[in-house]
């Protein structure tokens, strides 16, 4: 049946009128004939959330978490899987996630073979032939409406004495195919100077703000500025909290000194799901607090990352209804990074419902039983 959406702010976006009317197609009208009506009570309306970095590849992937537990249901519509399959069970993650949820998801294709099967347990880039260069370029052939980019896990337990090799390997995958690469940033080796040095426009740094002594875009000040340079010149730093990869100190003071992130992510998996991680919303709420604009943060969880996975940043007549509804209230939450840091939430961004299509569907925060967000 056709929708009505009324009472509502618009951020991320300036629609034509008042009042947003869908189609039953799911398709935004200029006018229908009778409607439900879906009165927002003054909350804010946003192009629907987006979440560059989640891990939902459950079965295939022994980290995953099933798509529901971080899709609709926390006012999320779009996400990336982020390297949990690689070229020998991406079919999978297709045909059994991909394909069955309401959300529209993307993946990163893992340039390891085996992905993140056994994650940090069977590293899959630590063996010799742990990549296969012509099967992955086959699966992205194969899958290439859904593909979105190649991942790499740049980190010292991961690539073991590979060094930085397996980055070029991956960029010389990702630019041969006309992908974009998202670089996992952490322990060294790999050093973050030699990693940057493989970067080019359009390239994704995950765990932007990870706290790793040693290796932060932090480190120095000139590596600090080389970051800096690297983002002016389109190189797109993406969040990925994690649960070993976000540390307020490193974020804050990136911020303070101008290096904002190009996108708001989660990289919820099993183990961060439950705590500090939670769900986008509150993920962004920790950016907020940092230091980052609303205006931004709207930028970093909706318009950004959707441009980045080919979806309307300003739906408008004719597209697919696709919108996140939520509040942003007072709150002294108290708030948990990856390395232990607490911080107390002046505000809480508090999804109230997402709109895909002719569909709407009841939208909350994670629970999260007193623990610290």
């Amino acid at each position: 049946m056709s929708l009505r959406l009324t009472n509502f702010r618009p951020v991320g976006f300036s629609p034509s009128c008042d009042e947003i009317l869908i189609d039953d197609a799911g398709k935004i009208c200029d006018e229908v004939d009778s409607a439900r009506t879906l009165d927002c009570n003054g909350a804010c309306l946003s192009p629907g959330w987006a979440d560059l970095h989640v891990h939902v590849w459950y079965g295939g992937s022994d980290f995953s978490i099933r798509a529901h537990r971080v899709g609709v249901a926390r006012g999320v519509t779009a996400m990336a899987d982020a390297g949990s399959a690689g070229e020998a069970t991406f079919h999978g993650l297709r045909e059994y996630v991909i394909d069955t949820q309401p959300e529209t998801i993307r993946a990163f294709v893992n340039i390891g073979t085996i992905g993140l099967v056994a994650c940090n347990r069977v590293p899959e880039l630590a063996i010799d032939n742990a990549i296969d260069i012509g099967r992955t370029l086959a699966v992205i052939e194969r899958h290439r409406d859904v593909i979105c980019g190649v991942k790499v896990r740049a980190g010292e337990m991961v690539v073991a004495n590979h060094g930085i090799e397996p980055v070029h390997v991956a960029k010389r995958v990702a630019d041969e195919t006309g992908l974009p690469l998202m670089v996992h940033i952490g322990a060294a080796p790999p050093a973050l100077r030699d990693i940057f040095d493989v970067l080019t426009p359009g390239d994704v740094v995950t765990h932007c703000f990870h706290g790793k002594p040693g290796n932060t875009i932090s480190e120095t000040p000139e590596m600090f500025e080389r970051a800096k340079e690297l983002a002016a010149r389109g190189v797109l730093m993406d969040v990925g909290h994690g649960a070993a990869s976000f540390d307020f100190a490193i974020a804050r003071g990136a911020i303070r000194d101008g290096l904002r992130p190009h996108s708001i992510s989660t990289d919820a998996h099993q183990y961060n799901i439950d705590g500090p991680v939670f769900d986008l919303a509150t993920t962004a709420a920790k950016l907020l607090a940092l230091g980052l604009s609303f205006d931004d943060c709207i930028a970093g969880i909706s318009t950004n990352p959707r441009r980045f996975l080919g979806l309307d940043a300003a739906p408008g007549v004719g597209a697919r209804a696709d919108f996140t509804i939520f509040d942003l209230l007072d709150s002294s939450a108290l708030a948990r990074d990856s390395v232990g840091n607490t911080m107390t939430l002046g505000q809480m961004f508090e999804p109230r419902h997402a709109i895909l299509g002719d569909r709407v569907y009841r939208a909350a925060r994670a629970t999260t039983h007193g623990a610290a967000a």
